[in-house]
């Protein structure tokens, strides 16, 4: 997890340090929520990309198991009742992970490419050869004999929020009242830069999104060497 105190005060810090303009609560709550929606679609991109490329044997520098460390609070299971061949996933599932029936995991496939192996005897679904099809996050199970299966899912993250009480016409920060960011503690500072991007185009200074801009670009080329 990530303070969302720590990353409102970062923010708020280097952009007035040059007089740059007061980021309201409000203002950083939206933000905040798109910052953490990028940075956790970029994940997805990054896999696909670095899963191209040869592994980093050093302790500590390959790519896809750092992608997967940070992917790690994020990472939940659940047993699901299959009712008539399917069942249907919960809101908070961002990116089904797999899908298993007991040992056997079952093998996720588009509803065409199933109907055109369904021609076959010797290509239809098995109980050693399931799959499964996913339309408008109903999950169909194929055999439809399956009851019960597992599935491995990435959530949906909590939405950020920094919550706050109004002293003397100023927003104090209430912890109680706060929802931090539910990302990876190594993603803080990829978060104020993001913000700070985000909060450059508000009030139209273009210095301090191409400042945040390119000191993001800095670390994502200091990730990939």
């Amino acid at each position: 997890m990530v303070n969302i105190d720590t990353v409102y005060q970062k923010v708020l810090a280097i952009a007035n340090k040059e007089q740059r303009g007061y980021i309201t609560p409000q203002e950083f709550n939206l933000f905040a929520d798109q910052a953490q929606k990028e940075i956790l679609e970029q994940y997805f991109y990054d896999i696909n990309q670095f899963g191209r490329v040869p592994g980093n044997n050093t302790e500590y520098s390959d790519m896809l198991e750092l992608l997967d460390e940070k992917l790690s609070v994020l990472k939940y299971s659940s047993t699901e009742t299959v009712t008539s061949g399917s069942f249907q996933l919960s809101s908070d599932v961002y990116k089904v992970g797999s899908i298993t029936n007991g040992s056997v995991e079952i093998e996720p496939i588009n509803f065409n490419e199933h109907k055109l192996r369904n021609l076959s005897p010797l290509t239809t679904p098995t109980l050693s050869r399931p799959r499964y099809t996913n339309q408008h996050n109903t999950i169909k199970i194929y055999p439809n004999s399956i009851t019960s299966v597992f599935l491995s899912y990435i959530k949906v993250p909590t939405t950020p929020n920094w919550g706050y009480v109004v002293v003397n016409g100023y927003a104090q920060y209430n912890g109680g009242a706060s929802e931090n960011f539910e990302l990876h503690p190594l993603e803080e500072n990829n978060l104020v830069l993001k913000i700070l991007q985000l909060s450059g185009l508000t009030i139209k200074d273009v210095g301090l999104y191409q400042a945040a801009s390119q000191e993001e670009i800095k670390d994502i080329q200091l990730e990939k060497q």
